[in-house]
């Protein structure tokens, strides 16, 4: 492999090619308009466009594409090409400013929740020069956000920026309290972990619920899974190796931080972290993640699965969303000082997350939610649905004397105060890790792990900005008009802590007397997406959105409808799957195999009346007693899932039927279906099994 230092960023156009390829004084309007965010002159945008073309050309580019995040989860482009006519049927290459900062795309072919009406097509992409542009195959892909003719954001760029924006606002108010002249902004930072699963794609191909819904809505569970911890950290397989070779080189040659691979809990899992970069560049990153992962493992004849439970019995997939927030200076705000000035400015920056996650657990939550990751949150392998924060054991000791105004003895024996001259040096990773918490501070940085692998981290991020916002929001404004700031800080720090301690939780999530502690608590368990999105549309949500500017009502409005129909629409596909697998593969194939184990028992009573057919009678009688069962459960759902197209009721009724009648019924055919799996012959049964799923991977 070449040199990896040239090869990083090999198809992006960042800042260093911009150095290269622009003049300096168009270089410098440029980073001084990302820097302020204001409008790029026309003038400065034409001679950006044509040294990004003249690179993209150069580099075997021959189109490009205003690269956008709808509201369906994944990533959008456009492809035109550089080609522009002249006299004499020639063509010259051509890309202008206007081509650069504008482009125009059909708004009403994408979930708009009623923003725009079908006939209303009109939506603009508008770039991000906060995000490089680069080549992927053969296009080079301008980073945009997504509005509607009206200015209503479409897409999930838009919310984060203006996110960022007012965290930045906010943040900036309270560095200012410290005396902190030197910084001039502060940003959030994300390192995104990702977990995927990678299995045969001859094995995928013969599933039609993998195909078509991404999880398995059959499948018995093989002999072995994931009960020996033996695939952890394991050696990793030569063709899996050779894939995340390849996907390594891929998103290198794109600018994407790629660190580190390994082995997962469950068979056949894997997971790829990144380093941290700035909040919307790392959601960026992740989508280009996740594209190039399916696209490289078909290559390596594998499918890759995104789906927050592809498997039943086995750890479902999620993303580690490491949240930070720095200044322009490089000082980290989560992160413990070595002065008792920095240790103050910490406690309350970490008391301003504990409030955020405290009063808008609700909405952390809904961020979250999705009708696959109703499958995995609250099983033990991921957090539950309860959220709460994991301190470790000293830093949550230090808010108790704090919060009682108590002396703390730390392990040098120093006494800890919260004023600003005479707080001492913080520990620092004095505690383990806390894998069952939804939010965990690990030292320098808060971890939510509650995010599924196939959702956007736009959302949460914009979730976590927003709310730690409005905290700093409360705290500017109290402080700000303090006389005495050391006793004003001292009296924030320890209301905050006491009235919030309630979300800090230092135990096992797993454990079920959790859930009893957290009610008594008065902490929400929200445990489905039906119960979660109401959360959207509450009035103190609303107001906390819209008063930051990130939303307005509408777009929170529509939000709310999109999530509802996506959640209604995604059990109904896999209901139809559900009832077509069984229909035409898996009724026949046990009714076959009922067919040869009658025709053996008469083949051996002709033989001899006195020969013992246990194993034949048993096994009809308890196949053909599922496969009765089955059928009878089949024709229920496709009754109930008529009921619900007919049904006039509002979207919210519609998606609370789907939780209460249409997925308990699917609950109740699978079970039927997986137990006729374990007595079927395997030469009878239609499908790949688990083992060959799980284990497929050679």
């Amino acid at each position: 492999m070449e040199d990896l230092s040239k090869l990083f960023g090999r198809n992006v156009f960042n800042e260093s090619r911009m150095k290269e390829r622009l003049p300096k004084e168009t270089y410098l309007a440029l980073q001084k308009t990302i820097k302020d965010g204001k409008h790029l002159d026309i003038n400065i945008a034409n001679i950006v466009a044509s040294a990004m073309k003249d690179w993209a050309i150069e580099n075997g580019a021959t189109h490009f594409t205003h690269w956008f995040q709808p509201m369906t989860g994944i990533t959008a482009e456009k492809h035109d090409s550089f080609i522009s006519p002249i006299d004499n049927g020639n063509i010259i290459m051509d890309f202008s400013g206007k081509e650069l900062v504008k482009g125009e795309s059909d708004a009403s072919s994408f979930p708009s929740g009623g923003l725009r009406a079908t006939f209303e097509a009109r939506g603009y992409t508008a770039w991000d020069p906060t995000s490089y542009a680069f080549i992927k195959n053969n296009v080079l892909c301008i980073p945009t956000a997504f509005c509607s003719y009206g200015g209503e954001a479409l897409d999930k760029k838009t919310p984060l920026l203006r996110s960022m924006e007012a965290i930045n606002r906010q943040a900036m108010r309270v560095i200012k309290l410290f005396g902190n002249e030197d910084v001039t902004s502060v940003k959030t930072t994300v390192g995104a972990e990702q977990e995927y699963f990678l299995v045969d794609r001859d094995m995928y191909d013969r599933r039609p619920d993998l195909l078509f819904t991404g999880r398995t809505l059959y499948g018995a569970m093989s002999p072995k899974g994931q009960e020996l911890d033996d695939h952890y950290y394991g050696t990793i397989k030569s063709k899996v190796k050779s894939f995340m070779d390849e996907l390594n080189v891929e998103l290198w040659k794109l600018g994407v931080f790629a660190k580190t691979e390994h082995n997962e809990v469950a068979p056949a899992q894997h997971e790829l972290a990144p380093v941290f970069t700035t909040t919307n560049i790392a959601a960026d990153h992740n989508q280009l993640t996740m594209e190039l992962m399916q696209r490289i493992a078909k290559k390596h004849g594998m499918v890759c699965l995104l789906h927050e439970k592809p498997f039943e019995c086995v750890n479902g997939s999620g993303k580690h969303n490491n949240w930070s927030i720095s200044t322009n200076t490089g000082k980290n705000l989560l992160d413990p000082g070595e002065t008792p000035y920095e240790n103050a400015q910490f406690l309350l920056f970490l008391c301003s997350v504990i409030k955020a996650v405290d009063d808008y657990q609700d909405m952390l939550r809904v961020s979250v939610t999705s009708p696959g990751n109703d499958h995995r949150l609250g099983a033990n392998e991921a957090p539950p649905a309860i959220l709460s924060i994991f301190l470790g054991e000293e830093i949550t000791e230090v808010l108790e004397a704090i919060e009682k105004d108590e002396d703390y003895d730390s392990k040098e024996k120093a006494i800890m105060r919260v004023g600003v001259h005479v707080l001492p040096k913080f520990p620092k990773d004095t505690t383990d890790r806390n894998r069952t918490s939804p939010f965990a501070f690990t030292g320098n940085k808060f971890e939510f792990r509650a995010l599924g692998s196939s959702a956007s981290i736009s959302g949460p991020n914009v979730v976590l900005n927003t709310t730690v916002a409005e905290s700093l929001k409360q705290f500017a404004d109290e402080l700000e008009g303090a006389e005495d700031f050391d006793e004003a800080l001292n009296k924030l720090i320890r209301r905050t802590i006491k009235k919030h301690k309630r979300i800090i939780f230092g135990g096992n999530g797993y454990d079920g007397d959790w859930v009893n502690e957290a009610e008594r608590r008065g902490l929400l368990n929200l445990r489905t997406t039906p119960e979660c999105l109401p959360c959207y549309i509450a009035e103190k949500n609303i107001k906390l959105f819209t008063e930051h500017k990130v939303f307005n009502e509408a777009e929170m409005r529509a939000r709310y409808e999109i999530h509802l129909d996506n959640y209604s629409k995604t059990i109904n596909i896999e209901a139809l799957t559900m009832i077509d697998m069984a229909q035409k593969d898996i009724l026949p194939a046990a009714s076959s195999f009922i067919k040869y184990l009658s025709d053996t028992i008469i083949s051996k009573k002709s033989a001899a009346a006195d020969l013992d057919c246990g194993y034949e009678l048993e096994t009809v009688k308890e196949l053909t007693h599922l496969e009765n069962k089955m059928f009878a459960d089949v024709n229920e759902l496709k009754d109930i899932l008529k009921k619900i197209k007919a049904s006039t009721d509002t979207a919210q009724k519609i998606a609370e039927d789907y939780k209460d009648l249409v997925i308990p019924k699917m609950n109740e055919i699978r079970n039927s279906a997986d137990k006729m799996e374990l007595l079927t012959d395997r030469d009878y049964w239609p499908y790949p099994s688990y083992a060959d799923l799980l284990f497929g991977v050679r």
